[in-house]
């Protein structure tokens, strides 16, 4: 592939809801540029995008993919991005790399969560966007009930450019409202003008929208329409492409991926429309002083580069993906990575297209490709001239909300499994793994129910280990609710030296994490030099209470009183004594259960504030209380038993369609209700049963 200046380049993420076609209009875009021989299909799977074997199966996108093309004297860098919510570290990953979002929206079922979730993400990021709907040869589908519903929820940035044409509720033609010309589409998907259609009222104010939205991006412009003149076809160019380089201007164009309807104006529209790396890609990175610099996108600066993909595959090895933010990315370079400071050694710099890869000599300002076996870079990580190294803002991953417990099906596995899934975070940093020494489990963390199964499905495929998730078990805790002086005796006669160690101790709750030991023997009834042994019994004994054999906390034991022989008496002795005297003494304290509760903060819309509570009533939470919150969401405020939160991330996500999230951090333990005890200590013995 011949190289590009980055005025010639545009990086575009191809975004919005699951199945609103953005896989096929990838194949549409590539195969109306030349750059495929056929249109592949998602059901047949066989298109670029969506290479994975998890894609295949599934037919659905579930990774970020890279699908370059030229369309005349431009190069279009597209960034096919998942629909699903539980992919969204990927979405994010791709729209780090890229200058404007392409938001496809379907024609049938219009503005989705996803739409919202996606031009919110534009404007947070200050990227460009326009809108393309598509399946507009579907029953039902509606352009201008969709465009109208656009225009409802993100103003009036939204401004058409590519119109249908519409009888009996099928598409005739398409009309450009730049050019003002109509076209029909032969079954190549090849463009035939027409005359243009007697549109009435409607074409009036369509093109009255294009205008206004032109004059107000240039006060020369603004002159020209307030004097009534009308505008050349160059000024709308000119005019709606600094609108949506400013922000201003979210233009809207449609067509129809299976048979390549109005696509060649879609590629006209992201070439004229569209910003460029020269204009959109610099961003300000912080030099080694920590002092903000502007970094041009240019090949003549200095070279700074961003890794905002990482694929580690068992069979090809790593794989990064880079952006080329300034300078030139060669082979024959020896970058800094800025994050550890030391110099990385560059395998092979190919362009990939899909899972098809192609050698190159550099990668050039503005431009993304991949670079092979670098050892130590990171996703996020920075690679820079030695002589001006900078870090640039990290990737906001969403952080993982539903964690699992892995079940390995072959003994032995669990170093695989821990050798796997660094591989797989080494890719997705929305994953998390620990491995709970106090439960025994091994917690892997992901951001939804599909992301663990598709996890679950690589750590197969690729790494050869078969697990299965299940609900991880609760880490409870064990204390007492009243005081008891107990003794407690060992006594052992075996032949030569016996064994004797007496102790009264007594039991009383405290304020504290573990155990708080205290000595108040008077006359030497016990030794000085045996307090440490007893402490020490009692420590071991903490670590498993008498209920359920969780940990024992908030206990604190005070040595009062016992006796010792000269001769028999030892540290094994007493610390034998202190394990009797709390196997005697913690039954009769009033042991109880003690349950994890976390702080909940909840995120959602005002309409479903409702549904939240009455969830979380369920769940035996206590809301402390609720307070409005940015993009119109309420914050709901609550303290949740850790036990009863499992299937949270499903349920808010299926109350809300996607729009609400929380965040949910251990806070402190209290005590587990009575009548929820028996349940516990069941579980508890069926566990140690089975370990």
């Amino acid at each position: 592939m011949r190289q590009y200046l980055a005025g010639r380049i545009r990086n575009i993420a191809l975004t919005g809801h699951s199945g609103s076609g953005k896989t096929s209009l990838t194949e549409a875009l590539l195969f109306k540029a030349g750059a495929t021989d056929r249109l592949g299909k998602v059901a047949d799977g066989n298109t670029v995008s969506d290479y994975d074997p998890e894609e295949i199966k599934r037919q659905v996108s579930v990774s970020t993919s890279i699908a370059p093309f030229a369309w005349g004297s431009t190069k279009i860098n597209l960034i096919d991005t998942p629909g699903l919510f539980d992919f969204a570290g990927e979405t994010v990953q791709g729209v780090r790399a890229a200058e404007s979002l392409l938001i496809c929206v379907s024609g049938k079922s219009g503005v989705d969560v996803g739409t919202e979730k996606a031009y919110k993400m534009a404007k947070d990021a200050s990227k460009a966007t326009m809108f393309f709907v598509s399946k507009l040869d579907a029953d039902h589908a509606d352009f201008y009930k969709v465009f109208e519903e656009l225009k409802a929820t993100f103003g009036p940035t939204v401004c058409p450019i590519v119109v249908p044409y519409v009888e009996d509720r099928e598409v005739k033609s398409y009309i450009n409202l730049i050019d003002m010309k109509a076209y029909t589409y032969d079954e190549k998907g090849e463009p035939h003008e027409v005359e243009m259609p007697d549109f009435g009222h409607r074409l009036d104010g369509l093109t009255a929208a294009v205008s206004e939205a032109v004059a107000e991006t240039d006060e020369a412009l603004f002159e020209k329409y307030f004097s009534g003149e009308q505008f050349t076809r160059d000024e709308i160019i000119r005019g709606v492409h600094t609108g949506v380089t400013n922000g201003s201007i979210s233009p809207v164009l449609c067509g129809c991926t299976t048979n390549l309807q109005a696509i060649d104006m879609l590629l006209d529209g992201i070439v004229d429309l569209l910003p460029s790396p020269w204009e959109k890609g610099g961003e300000v990175a912080v030099d080694a002083d920590g002092e903000p610099v502007e970094v041009v996108c240019t090949d003549e600066a200095p070279l700074a580069a961003y890794v905002f993909k990482t694929i580690a595959d068992p069979f090809i090895g790593k794989l990064s993906y880079i952006k080329v933010i300034s300078g030139k990315l060669s082979a024959d370079m020896t970058p800094i990575n800025s994050r550890t400071g030391q110099p990385e050694r560059l395998g092979k710099i190919i362009y990939v297209r899909g899972k098809k890869q192609e050698d190159t000599a550099y990668i050039t300002a503005g431009d993304i490709g991949a670079v092979t076996k670098l050892a130590a870079t990171e996703t996020g990580d920075a690679l820079c001239d030695p002589k001006k190294v900078l870090n640039f803002d990290p990737i906001n991953f969403p952080k993982p909300c539903l964690q699992m417990a892995i079940k390995t099906e072959a003994k032995g596995d669990e170093s695989k499994i821990a050798s796997g899934l660094q591989r797989l975070m080494e890719e997705d940093p929305t994953i998390a793994y620990e491995n709970n020494a106090e439960t025994h489990q091994q917690l892997v963390s992901g951001l939804g129910e599909q992301h663990l199964d598709v996890l679950v499905s690589k750590l197969k495929n690729k790494f050869g280990v078969s697990v299965s998730l299940e609900v991880p078990r609760v880490a409870y805790r064990e204390t007492i609710r009243k005081k008891v002086k107990v003794q407690g005796k060992h006594k052992k006669q075996s032949g030569g030296h016996g064994q004797f160690g007496d102790v009264w101790i007594e039991f009383e709750p405290t304020v504290g994490d573990g155990l708080v030991f205290e000595e108040k023997v008077f006359g030497g009834a016990v030794p000085k030099s045996f307090f440490p042994a007893v402490e020490k019994g009692l420590q071991d004994c903490v670590k498993h209470g008498v209920l359920a054999g969780y940990p024992v906390v908030g206990l604190k034991a005070t040595l009062v009183d016992g006796s010792y022989h000269p001769v028999d008496s030892s540290e094994m002795s007493f610390k034998m004594a202190a394990s009797i005297a709390y196997k005697n003494g913690m039954p009769e304290a009033s042991p109880v259960l003690l349950e994890p509760i976390g702080n909940l903060k909840v995120y959602v819309p005002d309409s479903n504030t409702g549904d939240i509570i009455g969830d979380l009533n369920k769940r035996r939470g206590r809301v402390l209380g609720m307070n409005p919150f940015a993009d119109g969401l309420q914050e709901i405020e609550a303290d949740v038993p850790m036990s009863e939160m499992s299937d949270f991330a499903t349920a808010i996500r299926s109350m809300t369609q996607g729009r609400g999230y929380f965040t949910f951090d251990f806070a402190r333990y209290e005590q587990l209700p009575s009548n929820l005890e028996a349940k516990v200590i069941e579980e508890a013995k069926k566990f140690a049963g089975e370990e």
